[in-house]
């Protein structure tokens, strides 16, 4: 069964202690990105730790090889259990990420590799100097090469993800933002589908934010999310 995970974009720790408790049972796993963590620090993985929830811990590391290979050894140590990467860091990067993880043991964080923000299209790449690939095509070249260099999993579109669950080894970890519920609002997000769509196509864990946070019963939202990741069949 995909897990939830919501994504705390709040700005300080009471916040999101404040949502996660508001949010309650339904939900076991919590996104912390860069505004929050910038704002908080360690204290805040500590917090959400300390209310019995899992943490993805989304910072997405680019880096020399042995200052992403410190940093998740900081993460593991928070016991983070998710953690990002990018993946044009290259071959030595991904794999000091990797073989830091690997020293927490089965209990320790999960590396993930970012293959293309869900929130770029072509015309973005082209801006970059990606010239001839539409996003699906540069997402399938780069997960190939994270997760061949020792990455755990993806985080990548639920658009792509089909294609990627039918290539890569069975046990690889789809994590997809760019979920919205059936009628919401896209967003920031180019690249979007339902829950049901993108557990049906072979994602892992479902990122939410806003049609949870945002939500009159964040809670409710929550639930309602829920089922319809079980609308999958």
């Amino acid at each position: 069964m995909a897990e939830l995970i919501v994504a705390l974009d709040v700005q300080t720790r009471e916040e999101a202690v404040e949502k996660v408790k508001l949010i309650g049972d339904p939900v076991g796993f919590y996104k912390i990105g860069l505004e929050l963590f910038t704002a908080e620090g360690p204290d805040v993985v500590k917090a959400v730790k300390d209310l019995g929830k899992k943490v993805f811990l989304d910072l997405k590391f680019h880096d020399i090889p042995r200052t992403v290979e410190r940093a998740v050894r900081s993460g593991g140590k928070l016991g983070v259990d998710l953690m990002t990467i990018h993946s044009v860091g290259g071959k030595a990067m991904i794999r000091a990420a990797a073989d830091a993880a690997a020293e927490f043991g089965e209990a320790g964080p999960k590396i993930l590799a970012v293959t293309v923000l869900t929130s770029l299209d072509r015309s973005d790449l082209e801006d970059v100097g990606i010239i001839g690939r539409t996003p699906a095509d540069q997402v399938l070249a780069m997960a190939h090469f994270a997760t061949g260099c020792g990455a755990h999993g993806l985080v990548c579109s639920p658009m792509e993800v089909g294609a990627l669950s039918k290539t890569l080894a069975p046990g690889t970890l789809f994590i997809t933002p760019g979920v919205r519920p059936a009628g919401e609002a896209v967003g920031d997000q180019k690249r979007v589908a339902t829950p049901a769509d993108a557990v049906r196509d072979g994602s892992t864990h479902l990122v939410v934010g806003r049609p949870i946070l945002a939500a009159p019963d964040p809670a409710a939202a929550a639930r309602a999310i829920l089922d319809e990741m079980s609308l999958k069949a």
